[in-house]
């Protein structure tokens, strides 16, 4: 964790670098779909992946001339995945089977970013971008699965590349490694799990 600390301390440094400096700041609208999985400390049954929306909205802080700037967004995301319980007798005998598990997530990533800016022209209809950061996860709800409870929030790292077309549309992939737990297991102590996800979105900046 003092690895991940030192990640997240540099990015907000740098974001506070950037913030106080004179910069080319847009914001917009974001929507996206997220592909998410369960990562359990120790493999005691079969995962599977769950399909989320995204949508919220996203700012970018550029300094022209040289690429380098900063994204801070802001979006509802669902996440989670689901666990074939039912294979461990300590869950069958309470009924379970393969469940569901899903977070309704406030997810605030903040990420350092490199945008190509000088392609003789070409920029200004499409410039292409890479991106990483700290990811804040807060889990504002959930579906209520009782064998399970779950965290406050979590913190990923993602890392991510996309366009940018016509100065105005972005569309980026990203992958976010859950460092943190999201969810643990009642009846069983030290069994908790990370969720991790694939995410794909479209904004569009005024």
């Amino acid at each position: 964790m003092k690895g991940l600390n030192r990640i997240i301390l540099v990015v907000l440094l740098a974001a506070a670098g950037c913030i106080g400096a004179r910069g080319e700041f847009r914001w917009g609208p974001t929507v996206g779909v997220d592909i998410s999985s369960l990562k359990f400390k120790q493999d005691l049954m079969t995962t599977g992946n769950v399909v989320g929306p995204q949508a919220g909205v996203t700012g970018e802080l550029m300094f022209p001339g040289i690429g380098f700037g900063i994204d801070i967004s802001a979006f509802y995301s669902m996440q989670g995945g689901t666990m074939n319980l039912g294979e461990k007798e300590i869950w069958h005998v309470d009924g379970y089977r393969n469940e569901k598990s899903l977070l309704h997530t406030l997810s605030v990533p903040v990420d350092l970013r490199f945008k190509w800016t000088r392609m003789n022209g070409l920029e200004d209809y499409i410039a292409p971008y890479v991106f990483g950061g700290p990811v804040f996860d807060f889990h504002i709800g959930h579906n209520r699965l009782k064998a399970m409870e779950y965290a406050f929030g979590s913190i990923g790292i993602q890392a991510g590349l996309g366009a940018e077309l016509y100065k105005r549309w972005q569309i980026q992939g990203s992958y976010v490694w859950g460092m943190t737990y999201a969810m643990k297991a009642v009846k069983l102590l030290d069994f908790s799990g990370r969720c991790s996800y694939w995410s794909v979105r479209v904004a569009y900046l005024f």
